[in-house]
């Protein structure tokens, strides 16, 4: 098979040793445009686990790699006057021209063919069965079959520079430091006996406030060193960009995302497969090291696929058998690679929003850097580091009021608003239930809400509950209109203040273009076959475009109409004793859509700019809040992004959350989507918590963080960053009332703090307690096994 790479980084190398390696019959040839020597980064990080996959593929080159390394557990936070370092870790630093000597030296071994200083313009002159284009961020390749590969650049936020100094680092450190433009930050970390990495990032605004855009390259560099004197110690920080001139050596960071790294049609032929690999196909930000790894990662990935095609070789079956490597080779990295762009991406927008988390107290904004990306949480950073979190479990619980208990998880210590208290920071999430009899709350609301309140939470939910019969989604919704239903939920909430010590929220909520619809499991947002009601909104709209029915715009003497009958509908609340009241503005109801430009075209002073979209929902609200006791709290449900181009974003968010909080909100819960079926979500484990996130630490309000938050690890994680105040959790919730409680005896928290029992069901706690502990204690004893011996174990065998 006659292989050609083009592009000597980490990923051509590597790609060409292994498959010579593999069958030595392999013409393997690797094309490079610079010289053997040129390099133009300084040190590279690799975790434990990247080495380890490292000594599989090759354990020759590993060896000369590991003996290379600078090997650290720590990594050491910098902030305001306060250092603060967590262990274990496990990351190597390897200078990048080290590593490429290696790699070098070993494809000579193998008699893998290397050209430097051979410029490829264009594949059309390469005569070779498969064709790799490693040739960087700027692939001229991926740039020629730019409609094969639907590349998608994205240029961030930040600028930076890498530099290097001969200051060693003994920890893996981060420097912030605030200056009169903005927040700086350093990435540091040590490579070889005498060299360290040093990156310095700013945001572009800040970048240029500095006027380091018009600085000679020497001049920024001075700059730098001034900035960060304190931890070189007298050193000097270093270029070895010769080639780059002025403030051109500041670059911001290009997140490459392509759909696909197959074109089955090139080389000298027209026939030849072309295949990306490394930078050229994907980036990942350089905060969390990964850029290298992948390239290897993908080279490992893409000769075993290779290696495993029975047809290789064979004259007939060389061609399809690539293209199946090719498949299997995409199909399966590019699930690995998306895992670590969306960390990548939650560390970026973390070092990108420093301004926003320097609001937090030393100790949490270290914690929330360590955890930033969601690959490392709370209970990983146990594993890590347990001296260091048993600390600032302490930290946390101490400010919550809890300092007699040492230390605490996050999620157990207990939260204030106004005159009220959680016992913990769970919440059940407003989940409908289609199950009211002409809105009246019946036994299931009775059991649903009283077993979850019996089950830990602090706070549960009614679902969203309409002020009049014309606010239901549905018939079967349930209201707060008479005073049958008063009476009903009465009877509910009372029996969650006597049976348990957990709360009650009423959410109330007006349906809008979203109404008249019948109960999901008869049709999901489809329109009932008869009966229906004349729906209102903001604008006339149809959900769904051709099947729903069509709103009316509401008038004012509509807006007055409704606003009474949601004070009416709260003044209920405050009789049937509801701890909490929440507002729904989300999800395309009927506030929702005054607040969304995707919904309301109005041209009087209700609608156009945001200020106007947000005067009647303010209104309703503001009317709410003066009948509400003023010692009960008041949150309100916002859709932080519309995810549809036009519609509201995150940074309309903290505008809408700012002017709530101005009114007299005291929490936003915050949610996303639902507004338009057009939306396009960008998914993953607790998705929307960014935009609570961004909305606390911006706005200075509180805020509750919902959307596939499942497990304790997720809510300590949110709560000990700064994230969130509490986790509203629904579908754990409607799997498991008890899902609270459960989760408490799963990380062996066993105290009681936050999390009581009820009388009626102590008996099965301590057998809980034992179970799960003997699960912990074989799990510890299987890590040491590998996953087939883990298998067996599980199957008996």
């Amino acid at each position: 098979m006659r292989i050609t790479c083009i592009g000597a980084g980490p990923a051509g190398l590597y790609l060409a040793l292994l498959m010579k390696k593999h069958d030595p019959s392999h013409e393997v040839t690797v094309l490079e445009r610079n010289r053997a020597g040129d390099t133009f980064g300084w040190g590279v990080v690799f975790s434990d686990q990247t080495l380890a996959a490292l000594q599989r593929a090759d354990i020759r080159s590993a060896t000369q790699i590991l003996d290379a390394f600078n090997h650290w557990d720590d990594i050491e936070v910098n902030f305001e006057g306060r250092r603060i370092r967590s262990s274990g870790h496990g990351f190597c630093g390897i200078g990048r021209r080290r590593l490429l000597d290696i790699l070098q030296r070993r494809c000579e071994e193998l008699g893998v063919v290397l050209r430097f200083e051979t410029d490829v313009s264009d594949d059309a002159q390469i005569d070779a069965d498969l064709i790799v284009a490693a040739d960087g961020l700027n692939s001229r390749i991926r740039s020629k079959y730019a409609a094969s590969f639907e590349p998608d650049v994205d240029l961030r936020k930040c600028r930076f520079v890498w530099l290097g100094t001969h200051k060693c680092f003994e920890a893996f450190t981060f420097a912030f430091e605030k200056t009169q433009w903005g927040w700086f930050q350093a990435h540091a970390y040590r490579f070889d006996a005498d060299t360290s990495t040093f990156i310095v990032e700013t945001p572009e605004s800040v970048w240029r406030a500095a006027g380091l855009d018009d600085m000679s390259k020497e001049e920024g560099i001075a700059f730098c060193e001034r900035l960060f004197a304190k931890y070189l110690d007298g050193h000097a920080l270093m270029s070895n960009a010769a080639h780059l001139r002025g403030s051109a050596q500041w670059i911001r960071f290009p997140r490459v995302v392509c759909k696909t790294w197959i074109h089955p049609h090139g080389g000298a032929d027209g026939r030849t497969p072309v295949v990306l690999m490394g930078d050229a196909a994907h980036t990942a930000h350089f905060s969390i090291g990964s850029g290298t790894k992948l390239a290897l990662e993908d080279a490992i990935e893409l000769a075993s696929d290779l290696a495993a095609q029975p047809a290789l070789g064979q004259a007939q079956g060389d061609r399809m058998a690539i293209v199946a490597a090719l498949a299997a080779y995409e199909a399966r990295r590019s699930v690995e690679v998306l895992k670590i762009q969306n960390a990548a991406r939650n560390s970026t927008e973390w070092f990108e929003n420093v301004e926003r988390h320097a609001r937090l107290a030393p100790e949490q904004f270290a914690y929330s850097l360590l955890t930033r990306s969601q690959r490392i949480s709370h209970e990983n950073l146990r594993q890590r580091d347990a001296g260091y979190l048993g600390g600032f479990e302490q930290w946390v619980a101490e400010r919550a009021g809890l300092a007699a208990h040492g230390s605490v998880p996050p999620m157990f210590t207990p939260f204030r608003l106004r005159g009220l208290t959680l016992k913990n920071r769970i919440v059940v999430s407003p989940m409908a239930q289609y199950s009211a009899v002409e809105g009246l709350p019946t036994d299931h609301h009775l059991v649903h809400l009283g077993a979850r309140a019996l089950g830990g939470a602090a706070l549960v939910f009614t679902e969203m509950t309409c002020p009049s019969p014309e606010a239901r989604i549905t018939p079967a919704c349930t209201g707060l209109w008479n005073d049958a239903q008063t009476a009903a939920w009465k009877r509910i909430v009372d029996f969650v203040h006597t049976g348990s010590t957990a709360k009650v929220a009423l959410q109330l909520g007006h349906s809008g273009a979203k109404g008249s619809t019948r109960v999901p499991w008869e049709g999901e947002d489809l329109p009932l076959e008869s009966g229906n009601w004349t729906l209102l909104s903001a604008s006339p709209q149809q959900y769904i475009d051709g099947v729903s029915d069509w709103s009316h715009a509401m008038t004012r003497a509509d807006m007055q109409r409704i606003t009474a009958e949601f004070v009416a509908a709260t003044e209920r609340g405050i009789e049937a004793g509801f701890d909490w009241l929440e507002l729904h503005c989300a999800h395309g109801y009927l506030l929702s859509a005054f607040l969304s430009p995707l919904t309301n075209q109005r041209t009087d002073e209700y609608g156009g700019s945001l200020e106007d979209r947000l005067r009647w929902p303010l209104e309703v609200f503001s009317a709410m809040r003066a009948a509400w006791p003023d010692d009960r709290p008041m949150s309100v449900r916002i859709s932080a992004h519309d995810w549809v181009e036009g519609g509201n974003t995150p940074d309309d968010a903290i505008a809408i959350a700012r002017a709530f909080k101005e009114a007299g909100a005291d929490l936003i819960d915050v949610s996303s989507g639902q507004v338009s079926k057009a939306q396009k979500p960008v998914y993953g484990r607790m998705y929307q918590t960014p935009f609570a996130e961004a909305i606390r630490n911006e706005v200075g309000i509180a805020t509750m963080a919902v959307g596939a938050i499942s497990e304790a690890d997720h809510v300590n994680s949110i709560i000990a960053a700064g994230r969130a105040d509490l986790c509203a959790i629904a579908r754990p919730h409607l799997a498991n009332p008890a899902w609270t409680l459960l989760e408490a005896a799963r990380i062996g928290h066993t105290s009681g703090v936050g999390a009581d029992w009820p009388r009626q069901y102590l008996s099965g706690k301590s057998q809980l307690e034992r179970n799960l502990e003997r699960e912990r204690q074989l799990a510890a004893q299987n890590a040491g096994l590998t996953p087939q011996e883990q298998a067996n174990l599980a199957q008996g065998v």
